[in-house]
C-alpha cells in the first residue's frame, strides 16, 4: 500500500510538471518554430538523464530488443504526440491544449475495447460527458471545431498509444533506459523535421532558452522518468486519471502565467471534459484501490 502511494504522488507530480509545460512550450514558440523547440528538448531530456544512467552500473547493463524496439516505438509515438501539440499550440491556448490533450484519459479505455478488453457503462458515460465538454470547449456555432483544438485532438490519440506501451514497457525494462532510448528516437525525427520544414537560428534557441531548459529537463528528462517509474505499479487506466490532471494545472498556468481568461462556454467545457475523465475512470480507481 505505501509503495502504491508513492507512485501516485509521483504520477501526480508528473501531472503538474506537464500541466504548466504547456505554458512553457507556448512561451518557447515566440522565439522557435515548433519542430525546432521539440529536437532541442528532447535532446536536452536524453543528456538530463546521462548523469544517473552513468552513476548506476545497472542501467549499462544490455536489455536486449525489448529495450531498443520499445524505445524505438515509444519514441515515434512521443514524436507525434509533441508535433500535433506543438503546433497546435500555435493556434489555441495552453488551457485548451491541457483540456483536451487530457482526452486519453478516456481515449485509454475506448482503446481497451479494441484490444480485447471490456468496458462499462461508466466508461461510456465519461466518454459522452467528456464528448459534451469538447463541443462546448472547441465546436463553434457552424459546428467546426478550431484548427488548433483539432491538432490537440489528433495528438490525444498519440498519448493515448503512448500511455499504453509505457505501462507495458515499463515492467520489462529499465526506467532511465527507456527514457533515454525513447528521447533519442524523437530527437531524431524532429530534427529531421527541423531540416527539411524549418530554418531556425542559435539566437531563436539562445531566446528560447528558460522554456527549453523547463520543457528539456523537467518536463521531459524528469517528468517523463516519473512517469515510467510510477506505472510500474499503477495500471494504465490509473494511471491516465492521475496524469490527466496536467488539464487542470494547464488551465491554472496559462491564467498565472500567461493571462488566458476563459468565458462561461470554456469553463462549462473544462468542467464537463474534466467530469468525463474522473467518471470514466472511477471504477479502476476503485478497484486498484481494494486490491492495494
Amino acid at each position: 500500500m505505501r509503495f502504491i502511494s508513492v507512485s501516485h504522488l509521483l504520477l501526480i507530480s508528473v501531472a503538474a510538471i506537464w500541466g504548466f509545460a504547456f505554458v512553457a512550450q507556448s512561451a518557447g514558440m515566440d522565439h522557435l518554430p515548433p519542430h525546432s523547440f521539440n529536437a532541442a528538448r528532447f535532446l536536452l531530456g536524453a543528456l538530463s538523464l546521462l548523469p544517473l544512467w552513468l552513476i548506476f552500473t545497472k542501467h549499462r547493463i544490455p536489455q536486449g530488443k525489448t529495450l531498443l524496439i520499445g524505445g524505438l516505438a515509444a519514441g515515434t509515438i512521443m514524436f507525434g504526440g509533441f508535433t500535433f501539440q506543438q503546433i497546435g499550440l500555435l493556434h489555441t491556448t495552453a488551457g485548451n491544449a491541457g483540456f483536451i490533450t487530457g482526452m486519453y484519459i478516456v481515449m485509454v479505455p475506448v482503446a481497451g475495447i479494441l484490444l480485447g478488453q471490456s468496458t462499462n457503462m461508466q466508461t461510456w458515460s465519461g466518454v459522452i460527458l467528456a464528448v459534451l465538454g469538447l463541443y462546448s470547449l472547441s465546436i463553434g456555432p457552424d459546428l467546426t471545431i478550431g484548427y488548433g483544438d483539432l491538432l490537440e485532438l489528433i495528438g490525444a490519440v498519440f498519448w493515448t498509444a503512448h500511455v499504453i506501451i509505457i505501462g507495458y514497457l515499463s515492467k520489462k525494462v529499465d526506467a532511465i533506459s527507456l527514457s533515454i532510448c525513447q528521447f533519442l528516437v524523437a530527437a531524431v525525427w524532429a530534427t529531421l523535421a527541423a531540416v527539411m520544414l524549418e530554418t531556425p537560428t542559435l539566437p531563436d534557441f539562445q531566446a528560447a532558452w528558460l522554456p527549453l531548459l523547463y520543457a528539456g529537463v523537467a518536463s521531459s528528462g524528469i517528468a517523463c522518468t516519473l512517469q515510467v517509474i510510477g506505472q510500474k505499479k499503477v495500471t494504465p487506466d490509473v494511471a491516465a486519471l492521475i496524469l490527466s490532471t496536467e488539464a487542470v494545472f494547464a488551465v491554472l498556468g496559462g491564467w498565472l502565467l500567461l493571462g488566458e481568461h476563459f468565458g462561461s462556454k470554456e469553463l462549462l467545457g473544462c468542467s464537463l471534459m474534466l467530469a468525463g475523465m474522473l467518471v470514466s475512470q472511477w471504477p479502476s480507481r476503485k478497484r486498484q484501490t481494494a486490491a492495494a
